[in-house]
């Protein structure tokens, strides 16, 4: 217990540290939402892939996929590598910081508001995003409060409260900048845990082959492959179809987050978006696919620990009960590992949340003026609300953690992914294709909540996300195009002449 103390203590020393740090480079807006526009690669890149991976993933996702998939629940790490960071770099990062800049916006709804010439879309923009981060971030605190609760065996309540004052101490202190220096810090912590976690686990199963060989003998529980021996160590699963809906809704869906795409808002130049792809893809495919790798040995540690009342399996308790036979000193990385991967989450949907509720929806709304000041102080008023609405629901929450996120995903990248992805590249998307985006992802996501007519939660996020691709292009065909002059002046951004220098090259005699 000493030990487990001990790393916890000088990881909150360490994060408060950073916050009072920050706090003096936080002069203005710019500064306190974006970072001044001048994060270098490696702190982006962290970022990035801490804002992505939390205890949603390490112990919501892990314990649930690697439970109903197996080894194949790798394929899910894999995709968010490539898909959810590489392609992600590729696709989004240059256009989002030379348009966002360009038209002046900070946060998602702003660009939405600015690039479609639209103030209701700004205003409904925020409202989407606040309102579907809540469900989201009280899944962080549900999956972290799990392992605190196996680890140091207090009481649920007091994990989540406790995490919620520590981040929100932090993030109001010095905003952005305290959040990616504390992010960097807690990437190399979940680095290396994870590393030591996998070799531990595999370690007690006799190594690797002895695990595989092990979790062979289980025969598929999946009404397609049941009774199919050998199904969870198979190169796709036993249930192909379920596992691709869950790659598209945890890859693609950070196309269409906030919180995700926020990132490339911030960083600092052309080299630093090279470096970070670079090092954000490096980073998911050793933490994501770490971590659903790790999950799909779960069925190993079968036994009452992980039943429910029903005798059905509680899939958030999967991988703290595969946790629990570690060392003291192991179990604390573990802990400070998960808390380092939620904390950077939760930093991240804070800021994002308080952020556009006050600059797209309070301003210029319900306040016409607000100093620059005035809207700092704002938005740390709104951190505070915005965390005692999340405690709230994760104190009673409704369904289980891996539910929770496909509803915010679903509902927040079903709604955005389709108009700030076409609104980077196509000239021709209009206002209504915008609109049908947003009613398309919220309503999938919202209806099927109540009359289930497609049975996963995640699928119906994938399913938003991918109906969003096809409704924007369609619709801005057939409806009237945006007034081509302001057209030309946003996508003006990416065709300016620059200068640079070169190298003195050897030309041909």
């Amino acid at each position: 217990m000493l030990v487990k103390v001990v790393f916890l203590v000088l990881f909150f020393t360490i994060m408060i540290a950073v916050g009072i740090y920050a706090r003096k480079h936080t002069t203005s807006v710019g500064d306190f939402v974006l970072g001044g526009r001048s994060v270098g690669p490696w702190l982006t890149a962290f970022a990035y892939g801490t804002t992505y991976f939390s205890a949603v993933v390490f112990v919501g996702y892990a314990g649930q996929f690697g439970w109903k998939y197996g080894l194949s629940a790798t394929w899910i790490g894999i995709g968010n590598a490539f898909i959810g960071s590489l392609l992600a770099w590729v696709v989004l990062g240059r256009r989002t910081r030379v348009m966002t800049h360009h038209l002046k916006s900070t946060t998602m709804p702003d660009f939405f508001g600015s690039r479609y010439d639209s103030k209701s879309l700004r205003v409904v923009a925020s409202a989407i995003a606040f309102i579907f981060l809540v469900p989201y971030t009280a899944s962080v605190y549900n999956g972290l409060s799990r392992l605190f609760g196996m680890a140091f065996d207090v009481p649920y309540w007091v994990c989540v409260l406790a995490m919620a004052i520590l981040t929100g101490i932090y993030v109001i202190l010095g905003g952005y900048m305290a959040t990616a220096i504390n992010d960097f810090i807690q990437g190399i912590i979940m680095l290396g845990g994870i590393v030591a976690v996998i070799a531990s686990v595999l370690n007690n199963n006799g190594g690797f082959l002895a695990a595989v060989k092990s979790l062979a003998q289980f025969e598929s529980e999946i009404a397609v492959t049941q009774g199919q021996p050998g199904a969870y160590t198979s190169f796709f699963g036993p249930d192909p179809i379920n596992l691709l809906g869950v790659v598209i809704l945890t890859s693609l869906g950070t196309w269409g987050l906030p919180q995700m795409v926020h990132k490339f808002y911030t960083i600092k130049n052309e080299k630093s978006i090279k470096s970070g792809t670079i090092i954000s893809t490096v980073f998911a495919i050793i933490i994501s696919g770490g971590c659903y790798f790790l999950g799909g040995f779960g069925r190993l540690y079968n036994g009452d620990a992980i039943l429910k009342a029903d005798g059905s399996v509680a899939y958030d308790a999967v991988v703290p009960h595969m946790l629990s036979s570690l060392s003291d000193v192991l179990i604390g990385i573990v802990v400070v590992l998960v808390l380092s991967a939620s904390m950077s989450t939760l930093a991240s949907l804070v800021m994002t949340s308080s952020s556009t509720l006050t600059l797209d929806f309070i301003k210029g709304n319900l306040i016409k003026t607000m100093s620059e000041k005035k809207q700092i102080l704002t938005m740390r008023i709104l951190i505070v609300c915005f965390i005692v609405l999340s405690v709230a629901i994760a104190l009673d929450p409704p369904t289980f953690i891996a539910q929770l996120m496909g509803i915010s995903w679903g509902a927040l990248a079903g709604s955005f992914l389709a108009p700030f992805l076409y609104g980077l590249y196509w000239k021709r998307v209009t206002k209504a294709a915008v609109w049908a985006s947003f009613a398309t992802g919220v309503g999938i996501t919202v209806s099927n909540l109540f009359l289930k007519y497609i049975a996963s939660p995640i699928n119906a996020g994938a399913i938003a996300m991918v109906a969003g691709l096809v409704v924007v292009p369609v619709v801005s065909l057939i409806t009237p195009k945006l007034d081509q002059s302001k057209v030309q002046e946003v996508f003006h951004c990416y065709d300016e002449t620059v200068t640079v220098h070169t190298k003195k090259s050897i030309e041909e005699a």
